[in-house]
């Protein structure tokens, strides 16, 4: 089978699907199941907010997002960018710290209401 990385050309595609036995495949993907051989594969923008041990909506919230753009990073139907990723990367590798900066802000702001 071609790299996952390439896409493969309309003749690639068809050679591919003309070689494959979808039956065969079907049968053995019910076998696995049936044997407790399955993964589920989770969303790494999932991960990270599990980690973080928030909801969808506080972590959106935390991010700067609404929750609907975080429902559609975790479904893998948009692609985070810029700051946002990078405070994705923090959530997943040290959440502690993404959660000490934002208690520290809302502390911050809660001790210091804005002057008019």
């Amino acid at each position: 089978m071609p790299s996952k990385n390439s896409p493969l050309s309309k003749s690639e595609l068809d050679v591919y699907e003309s070689s494959r036995d979808l039956a065969a495949e079907l049968l053995q993907s019910v076998r696995e199941m049936k044997a407790g051989h399955v993964q589920v594969v989770s969303s790494p923008i999932i991960e990270a907010r599990k980690k973080t041990g928030l909801s969808q909506s506080q972590f959106a919230t935390l991010l700067g997002v609404s929750l609907r753009t975080l429902q559609g990073w975790e479904q893998g139907r948009k692609q985070p960018s810029g700051a946002a990723r990078t405070l994705l990367a923090i959530a997943s590798t040290n959440p502690k710290a993404l959660l000490a900066v934002a208690g520290h802000q809302i502390t911050t702001s809660q001790e210091n209401p804005p002057t008019r």
